[in-house]
């Protein structure tokens, strides 16, 4: 027997299927199903103040399951996960994730799958908990606040000194991030982080030309 012959043999031995039984399946199955549920309750704990998607929550609990089941059906027959393979990489998935938050969880939920289907679940559970653990205690970081975006509708260019003096008495660093002139007047676009908002904005509204403050909050990149 040459050493191909051996290769080729210990190769199909390994897919024979012989340890894959009900047992087994039904056992992997419970605990993926067990972990997807916890999966479930962390991701509506985590995200139930911000944008909890609950079909999304639901297709994560289902995606470990199949892909757990996907994982017993390649390790029980060489053809069949030669097959998957196959028939996995044709797939394209084209939904954006809008938030980055859904990834981990969607990472999360495919690593129990693949744990638990090739039957490693302490693995699966030492994770999960670790997991669990770091995300809400980096939820408890503080973050520097957004900036915001100031909007002043005055007279003249000549003013933007004036109200530059008194944005930076309210804010740290603003920066003018446009200058729109037009016959009605001109518009500053000032970014900042207003430390008294209210206050800042009535000593702008009290400037003699200025006919318009506007202050937005955004949901962009936060400044240290």
């Amino acid at each position: 027997m040459s050493f191909r012959d051996i290769i080729k043999k210990s190769v199909l031995e390994s897919f024979t299927g012989s340890s894959i039984t009900t047992t087994t399946v039904c056992v992997t199955l419970g605990i993926t199903v067990i972990l997807a549920l916890y999966l479930f309750a962390v991701y509506y704990l985590s995200t139930r103040k911000t944008f909890y998607n609950k079909t999304f929550n639901v297709s994560l609990a289902a995606i470990a399951v199949i892909t757990a089941s996907i994982i017993l059906a390649m390790q029980s027959n060489l053809a069949i996960s030669l097959g998957m393979v196959g028939a996995l990489s044709i797939v394209r998935f084209r939904t954006a994730v809008k938030d980055p938050k859904d990834l981990v969880f969607l990472f999360w939920s495919i690593s129990i799958g693949i744990i638990c289907g090739a039957g490693i679940y302490e693995i699966a559970v030492i994770a999960s908990l670790i997991i669990t653990i770091g995300l809400f205690a980096l939820e408890l970081t503080p973050v520097g606040n957004a900036s915001g975006i100031l909007v002043v509708n005055c007279g003249s260019l000549e003013q933007e000194t004036q109200i530059m003096d008194i944005v930076k008495e309210s804010c740290k660093r603003p920066s003018v991030r446009s200058r729109n002139a037009s016959v009605a007047g001109v518009d500053f676009v000032i970014e900042c982080r207003a430390k008294q908002p209210a206050g800042m904005l009535q000593k702008l509204q009290a400037l003699d030309g200025v006919t318009g403050v506007a202050l937005m909050e955004h949901d962009g990149e936060v400044n240290f």
